[in-house]
């Protein structure tokens, strides 16, 4: 009609080759956690790219001591939530303890996830010895982020958190379990307080994309839990992270689009949010 203004073209959604294709032009990830809808609105307003379901809901939202107590139940409940404020970023949902400890669970309780909580992608923990999970996972249609370095789920057999990865040893190893890990199928791979070096030499040897949390301004993306950038995360903070509402913004919307600006030009993490 004559006079009439175009239509806003909605957003192109965020995908599984949508991720590969900014690694490939070199464009920043931006993610965050959410776990109800209004935060999840506001991270999409904000421009996240990937809004992550993370299993650290037992800690952040029930005050529980470790990830370890979180269900499936509750992850589908959660993801349920965000996934419906989504309308660009891709819902990626953590596989909590023990809800893949052979390829049938893996398989029963990722088809929840996806079926009954509307997730795009599946996390889960592990090394190398995962590779067969991941690859059946793959084999089913189901999107993986192999999650390597820190392994929450498994901090009492780690001994606390502590960085992965600054002996050569192991860290060669853990070079080992990306590539096998990307080999088996997984399509994302989130590194986890590991050395900045070391989380540059992984990024930079696996075609996939690769995400970090405390492993340097080296990887193709940037994730943190959602109240830890807001600084209302209760005791202490890890040195990974920064409160983005200290810096004179007016609101939980400012510091969001502040955090995602920083990781899209390279300016978070500075040298101060990384391990050695």
């Amino acid at each position: 009609m004559y006079g009439s203004k175009p239509q806003a073209q909605p957003p192109k959604p965020v995908t599984v080759s949508r991720l590969r294709k900014m690694k490939q032009e070199g464009e920043r990830i931006a993610c965050l956690t959410a776990y109800d809808y209004s935060f999840a609105a506001l991270l999409e307003n904000a421009g996240v790219d990937v809004m992550l379901i993370g299993d650290s809901l037992g800690m952040v939202m029930q005050g529980r001591e470790t990830t370890l107590p979180v269900t499936v139940d509750e992850i589908v409940y959660h993801t349920r939530c965000v996934a419906a404020a989504r309308k660009r970023a891709l819902v990626m949902a953590d596989m909590p303890f023990l809800s893949y400890i052979d390829e049938r669970e893996a398989l029963l309780n990722a088809g929840r996830l996806m079926q009954e909580g509307g997730a795009h992608m599946v996390k889960l923990e592990g090394t190398g010895d995962q590779a067969h999970i991941i690859e059946s996972l793959s084999r089913a249609g189901i999107p993986v982020c192999a999650h390597l370095g820190l392994r929450p789920q498994y901090v009492h057999k780690l001994g606390g958190y502590l960085v992965q990865g600054r002996e050569e040893a192991a860290a060669q190893a853990m070079v080992d379990d990306a590539k096998a890990l990307e080999a088996a199928g997984a399509d994302l791979m989130l590194l986890e307080c590991v050395p900045a070096g070391l989380g540059e030499r992984i990024t930079r040897e696996l075609e996939i994309p690769v995400i970090g949390i405390g492993a340097g301004a080296g990887c193709d993306g940037q994730m943190l839990v959602l109240q830890d950038m807001l600084g209302i995360t209760p005791g202490k903070t890890p040195k990974f992270t920064r409160n983005f509402m200290t810096e004179g913004r007016g609101s939980i919307r400012d510091a969001v689009s502040a955090y995602v600006e920083e990781v899209k030009a390279g300016t978070f993490p500075a040298t101060e949010h990384c391990f050695l």
